[in-house]
């Protein structure tokens, strides 16, 4: 359900907020934006706050809409079908929409508007080739984060044993547990990841591999995939991570395991740490997913948090191009936002705001400025029909594996089995 209220109204927090979308009202006229994007209150507020400053500065009216998650592809969906997809659109930073809505030509290509209405001159080379599809850009970055893992350090300290770092194993994780079970400490070490596609890339890149070739093929094989849901099914014996019961139980962000206190770790993109930590009072740290071993390249890239794209009907692509430049290099309007995409993808802006973050975000930032030894390049992004592999067919596979319902090894063969049929009929 979607409530139509006043252009500088919002929602109230809460709970209302995934089920419902706020909004500015939005009509079509010369000098008139509309945008869509997802997320918090927070994040509505703070983006309708730099929406108002370029208004003051420009002239254009800006109409946005802001929807949970959850809502958001539907309605974009609906909207791009009806011809009436909202001028600033924002996309995933797993890449998985920004392709298809590319191919389609949903999204333009920005390349004619860089150095006039797009200034990318201080913008990190990694996430403007991260926006790019067929070689054209399409998307531009919103922020930067990385993979790791949200840690519960009051219950490590309780434990006795250090944070987690960069030589930490998967088999350093028994010790761990030794650790928390000799001192009652009375949760798991881990949640269990095995069904994230991001940890399964991070596991395959370690491994020399990835998840999608650049063709948008599979990039790993059952043998691989086998390997994954029998290290985790070694874990699970072992009392390391959670059980398939108590995972089951994490369905969102608020019944995960750190913050209902059954694990003292889960995995996490960077950005995620802030609101993490506002669900609960135990003080939270980041660092990086284990290794199979200290050898092992790190599987470590800095991804697109998110990105915004330009409509490819819109009739004011320029003037949307201009927004979209105005919210990721102008430094006052980062001073609104503070990082709460990701960490910012402009020098001048990382430098402005450094000072000014908080204790979450400062971390975060340091936390993604510090993984150089574990960096590789980024791989290929998720192809048309990624989405559907990452988000349900490979956390289905966990679940059953997790369960006794299949064994690691036919979880895996249908997985495989599942995912290729999926990548041929997107193709």
């Amino acid at each position: 359900m979607t409530f139509i209220i006043g252009r500088r109204q919002l929602l109230l927090a809460g709970t209302a907020l995934a089920a419902t979308a706020s909004l500015r009202p939005a009509f079509a006229q010369e000098n008139r934006l509309r945008l869509i994007f997802w997320g918090s209150k927070d994040r509505a507020d703070r983006t309708f706050a730099v929406a108002d400053a370029y208004e003051k500065a420009n002239g254009v009216t800006i109409d946005g809409e802001s929807l949970a998650f959850g809502d958001y592809w539907t309605k974009l969906a609906t909207q791009t079908a009806g011809g009436n997809a909202p001028d600033v659109i924002n996309m995933d930073g797993a890449g998985r929409y920004v392709a298809e809505y590319a191919h389609r030509g949903s999204i333009a290509s920005l390349d004619e508007f860089i150095g006039n209405a797009l200034d990318l001159s201080d913008f990190d080379k990694d996430q403007i080739e991260a926006g790019k599809v067929d070689g054209k850009l399409y998307a531009i970055s919103l922020g930067a984060n990385a993979l790791g893992m949200v840690v519960n350090t009051e219950a490590l300290a309780k434990a006795g044993v250090q944070l987690p770092g960069q030589s930490t194993t998967f088999d350093d994780l028994k010790a761990m547990a030794d650790a928390f079970k000799s001192k009652d400490v009375g949760m798991r070490v881990i949640s269990d990841f095995s069904g994230n596609w991001a940890a399964l890339e991070n596991f395959l890149i370690q491994r020399g591999k990835a998840l999608y070739t650049a063709d948008g093929k599979l990039a790993f094989d059952v043998d691989d995939l086998t390997k994954w849901l029998t290290l985790w099914a070694g874990l699970r014996d072992a009392g390391i991570c959670l059980s398939a019961d108590e995972q089951a139980l994490d369905t969102s962000l608020e019944t995960s395991g750190v913050v209902t206190g059954k694990a003292a770790m889960q995995v996490k993109f960077s950005n995620e740490l802030v609101g993490v930590q506002k669900l609960t009072d135990t003080k939270l740290a980041l660092t990086n997913l284990p290794r199979i071993s200290t050898d092992a390249p790190g599987g470590q890239y800095r991804r697109a948090a998110m990105f915004f794209s330009a409509s490819g009907t819109s009739p004011n692509k320029e003037e949307a191009v201009k927004f979209i430049s105005y919210f990721v290099d102008d430094v006052e309007a980062n001073k609104i936002l503070l990082a709460e995409r990701g960490i910012p993808c402009s020098a001048k802006v990382r430098a402005a705001l450094a000072p000014l973050l908080d204790e979450q975000s400062r971390m975060a930032l340091d936390y993604v400025a510090g993984l150089g030894p574990l960096l590789v390049n980024p791989p290929p992004t998720s192809p048309a029909g990624g989405g559907e592999i990452n988000e349900s067919i490979l956390p289905a596979t966990a679940q059953e594996a997790a369960f006794g319902v299949s064994s690691p090894e036919d979880a895996a063969s249908k997985f495989i089995t599942s995912a290729n049929d999926v990548l041929r009929r997107a193709a």
